[in-house]
């Protein structure tokens, strides 16, 4: 028998009485040959893996040599690779609990190569055991995935066991939106409000998104047009200590605290970034309040730190979003409604668009959307609207005519 060729696959009985094989891979990084080695008790189980290592090769998804764990891969990913500013800080701040708090105590100790879908689905169901609740289960099963997408990118995946593993299943919330009559009862009591009283305006008659309305300046407002133009939102502020630690407290009340994030990040898609009409009722209201800011400014004298803010502090600084939530629930009580979350608001003034008919792309221009299935999640077919729909049933089949 001849020679093999260079970088063929070799199956031989070696001195220790196991069966070897070798299989040419392709090139190294540093341009040698990359030929793999694998061992077997007998012939046909060590023909099997290299016939393995040959499809891989020949389908082109070779995966690279290294002796990745998880808990090294996740390490390095969220250390160097989904790192700011490639991603928000909030996204950073999000995977950094989920790498860290548990998937690698959980998860860590297994070769990355070696990580099943199982061993995901349990993790999933341990931490809910634990008592977490399945969204943050859920939300630790997307964080795996796209650490492993970005490894499978790489080539040290073949595939992702992620996108195989069944995900925790999430109940949907029961959003029960505000009907008129409370979001007028809501907008009364706002206009009660010593100070920022347009802030609720906007959230309910627009749908902006928390960050989306802290984050406004007044160069995104044109009163005379009645536009404005949405490019930013408010980031919840993030703090070191100033003082070297000694206060004894946590760094976001340290007294000498430093803030170490930016005010504000860009929209996070390019739907995100709009312009919208300001009806001619908000319009007002938003002219009476860069009057009161203006006192604001006045009383405030050499205090007064311009940001430009639309929605400010009594000396211009952006307001803190734990703040203005806290404010949220304290309109509520004072309009004496139900209890909700702020980002309801949101819910309502979809709501409120599909009451009045308006067509999806516009809707989706005005709610900042990319796709239309976002409506599922945000307009809801509230009571008003089944009697409308049951009044136009009732004229079109028993209309008699004359």
């Amino acid at each position: 028998m001849g020679r093999k060729p260079n970088g063929a696959s070799s199956i031989y009985l070696g001195k220790d009485g196991k069966w070897h094989g070798r299989v040419t891979m392709g090139v190294k990084d540093d341009g040698t040959p990359d030929r793999r080695h694998v061992k077997r008790k007998n012939e046909s189980e060590v023909i099997k893996a290299v016939r393995e290592l040959e499809r891989e090769r020949d389908s082109g998804a070779v995966r690279k040599t290294g002796r990745w764990t998880v808990a090294k891969w996740l390490t390095h990913w969220i250390e160097t690779i989904a790192v700011p500013p490639a991603i928000r800080e909030t996204s950073h701040s999000g995977y950094r609990v989920d790498v860290h708090t548990h998937l690698i105590p959980g998860i860590g100790a297994h070769r990355l190569d070696k990580l099943t879908p199982e061993h995901l689905e349990k993790l999933y169901a341990n931490m809910q055991r634990a008592g977490k609740s399945a969204g943050t289960a859920h939300h630790v099963h997307r964080t795996v995935r796209t650490a492993l997408n970005v490894a499978v990118r790489r080539g040290y995946l073949i595939r992702n066991p992620a996108t195989l593993a069944k995900a925790p299943t999430l109940s949907e919330e029961e959003v029960e939106p505000y009907d008129i009559a409370e979001i007028q009862r809501l907008l009364k009591a706002a206009s009660t409000l010593p100070r920022n009283s347009a802030r609720w305006a906007v959230a309910l008659a627009l749908g902006l998104r928390q960050g989306e309305v802290l984050g406004m300046r007044w160069v995104d407002v044109d009163l005379d047009r009645g536009t404005l133009r949405v490019r930013r939102g408010r980031q919840r502020p993030k703090y070191a200590h100033g003082c070297g630690e000694i206060c004894g407290r946590k760094a976001g009340y340290c007294p000498e605290r430093k803030q170490t994030n930016p005010d504000t990040a860009d929209t996070k898609s390019r739907a995100g970034r709009r312009t919208i009409g300001l009806p001619g009722q908000l319009v007002t209201l938003l002219r009476k309040h860069r009057e009161e800011q203006a006192r604001d400014r006045a009383d405030a004298r050499q205090l007064w730190e311009d940001g430009g803010w639309v929605f400010a502090t009594p000396t211009g600084q952006a307001l803190n979003p734990n703040t203005d939530y806290h404010q949220w629930k304290d309109l509520l009580k004072a309009a004496g409604l139900r209890d909700a979350r702020l980002h309801d608001a949101r819910h309502t003034a979809a709501t409120v668009l599909l009451i009045l008919g308006v067509p999806m792309p516009t809707v989706m221009s005005i709610m900042g959307w990319a796709s239309a299935d976002m409506a599922k999640r945000y307009q809801h077919v509230t009571d008003p609207i089944r009697q409308v729909v049951a009044k136009q049933v009732d004229g079109l089949l028993w209309h008699v005519d004359d």
